[in-house]
């Protein structure tokens, strides 16, 4: 089965073509491999991706030939993503107080250091 039409099944993405769109950018992994629109997914396959808000981990328990209802589609995959963060503990993070301006180079290093990681 194809891994933009499992996705779309499974109520994952709201359409076909956001799936597929995501999977085009290369950033969805089937089974650690960068996956394409038409990269087969088979049961056991673990498939991995960025939200905009975390990291998304499902491992495929079922294919579904067509798009199913909410409660059958939560049996068709095992999600091993973690919580989604609190709103508090997406604030905390490296933001400014509106009005403040531009920060400083070493501001903007300390923000830097609390996201966790480097800019680009």
């Amino acid at each position: 089965m194809r891994a933009d039409v499992w996705l779309w099944a499974v109520r994952l993405f709201k359409s076909r073509s956001a799936s597929a769109s995501l999977l085009r950018t290369g950033r969805v992994r089937v089974n650690g491999a960068v996956a394409k629109p038409s990269t087969s997914v088979t049961v056991g396959d673990r498939i991995t991706w960025r939200d905009p808000l975390r990291d998304r981990d499902v491992i495929v328990l079922e294919l579904l030939p067509k798009r199913v209802g909410a409660p059958l589609a939560v049996k068709a995959y095992r999600d091993d993503s973690p919580p989604v963060p609190t709103r508090e503990e997406r604030a905390a993070v490296g933001l400014r107080e509106r009005g403040a301006g531009r920060p400083t180079k070493r501001e903007r290093r300390e923000i830097d250091r609390l996201r966790g990681g480097r800019r680009r």
